[in-house]
């Protein structure tokens, strides 16, 4: 359209849609990438993780085993290698796309020494109740805060969850 605009903006079609969309997308996507890739802005924490809490009373406790119906999780002394098999099929199906087994950030924080900074509690809580956590857990909200991804529901059977958790003690114990 001839006219339409002044002459200093004709080397730009503001009628295409399609391209002021593209460049939406992308710069929205780099900035999804620059956020996600800066392992220098991590709050103080070498992995990306919130600082470990410790049970100094009961309200410390409850926060610190987050939300969910787990508040006992009884791990025994040993690592149960069925176990551990089962919960490594998934973490690579369900997991591995985001968490790394070192400290590196991949989309979310990586699983080296979580089960040394997290309540066993805390992380069945975690994978089985994700979004009343991220929702509720200022822990939670913390690493949202750090990797500005919010972790989507994987749908864990509480068995397929302790399988996972005894999958990431090994992880911890092979450091």
């Amino acid at each position: 359209m001839p006219g339409r605009y002044p002459a200093m903006y004709s080397c730009i079609d503001l009628t295409n849609h399609s391209i002021m969309k593209k460049y939406l997308i992308m710069t929205v996507a780099l900035g999804f990438i620059w956020a996600c890739s800066n392992n220098n802005s991590n709050s103080g924490s070498q992995n990306g993780s919130a600082p470990a809490t410790t049970a100094t009373d009961k309200s410390d406790y409850d926060s610190a085993r987050g939300k969910g119906k787990f508040t006992h999780v009884d791990i025994g002394a040993g690592i149960d290698a069925k176990m551990v098999a089962a919960g490594k099929s998934v973490y690579d199906v369900k997991c591995s796309a985001c968490h790394k087994l070192t400290e590196e950030r991949l989309v979310g924080p990586g699983w080296s020494g979580v089960t040394q900074r997290r309540r066993p509690e805390w992380i069945m809580n975690f994978v089985t109740n994700t979004d009343e956590m991220i929702d509720k857990d200022p822990h939670a909200q913390a690493l949202l805060e750090i990797c500005m991804v919010r972790m989507p529901n994987q749908h864990l059977s509480d068995g397929d969850a302790r399988n996972v958790l005894e999958f990431m003690r090994s992880n911890d114990q092979k450091k």
